[in-house]
């Protein structure tokens, strides 16, 4: 396998230009954030969601799904931009050509290429990287949902909508968020080599992709600095960090304000 520096060498010899899609209260901007960690030059375009909460159909014309966030990248050899779509898949790919600090040594010293050799902070790298979106987020989507029925259900059934959000909370939502917060709180925990971050002592693709979900339950869905401490903290920690707030800071240059919820 190419060696990743060497990736990034011929990378920083190529003319590329960098288009991320943002949409307003999306997964985008920890895209946004990746792209100011790792000091690139960037095209942002901004979009709005629509009335009904949905992505304008704009968006349509980037990718089938119209969905955010969505980068396009030109480049030398290129016959069209590469357009990639998922936050996985974007941070995974950035991370290889432009951003090796944000991903963890993979292989233990003489145990290069054996099943069981890989660095524990590799480990839970790959592990929280499809955490976010695997288990994390549907939980909170579903909670959002569950939010809007409340709210907008017509007012003659709502006490049987409400009826039926209540239980969905109670015996779905808050134990799942609950073994969840937990299971993080002991993670942070037990964070390699006494780390301040999921995977170690430094900052990782994967605390990007936490970033969002976990930003957005702060301080909802039980998660409190008294019952959570570590997780609060580091939550905190990430939304301190000089490249996160340039990522905000660009927004509010844009928009007038940043709203981090779902």
């Amino acid at each position: 396998m190419e060696d990743q520096s060497a990736m990034q060498d011929n990378v920083e010899q190529q003319d590329v230009k960098i288009t991320l899609h943002w949409l307003n209260k999306s997964r985008s901007q920890r895209i946004l954030w990746l792209l100011e960690e790792c000091e690139l030059k960037y095209e942002l375009k901004i979009y709005h969601r629509q009335p009904v909460g949905l992505a304008p159909p704009e968006l349509k014309k980037i990718h089938p799904l119209g969905k955010s966030p969505v980068i396009s990248i030109e480049a030398d050899g290129l016959t069209k931009p590469l357009v990639l779509a998922e936050s996985g898949v974007i941070v995974e790919y950035l991370i290889d050509h432009y951003g090796a600090h944000l991903a963890p040594k993979k292989w233990q010293v003489g145990r290069e290429g054996k099943v069981g050799g890989e660095t524990e902070e590799w480990l839970r790298y790959r592990y929280f990287m499809h955490y976010a979106e695997g288990t994390l987020m549907p939980f909170l989507v579903i909670a959002l949902l569950m939010g809007n029925i409340r709210s907008k259900a017509p007012f003659l059934i709502r006490p049987i909508s409400n009826a039926i959000v209540n239980n969905i909370d109670s015996l779905f939502l808050t134990p799942n968020f609950k073994s969840n917060w937990d299971f993080l709180e002991g993670q942070l925990a037990t964070s390699p080599n006494e780390g301040k971050y999921l995977c170690g002592k430094y900052l990782t693709g994967a605390d990007i992709l936490m970033s969002f979900p976990l930003g957005a339950a702060k301080g909802r869905a039980g998660v409190t600095k008294e019952k959570y401490p570590l997780l609060w903290d580091y939550v905190e920690r990430l939304e301190s960090g000089d490249s996160y707030k340039r990522a905000v800071q660009k927004i509010i240059d844009i928009e007038g304000s940043y709203d981090a919820a779902l």
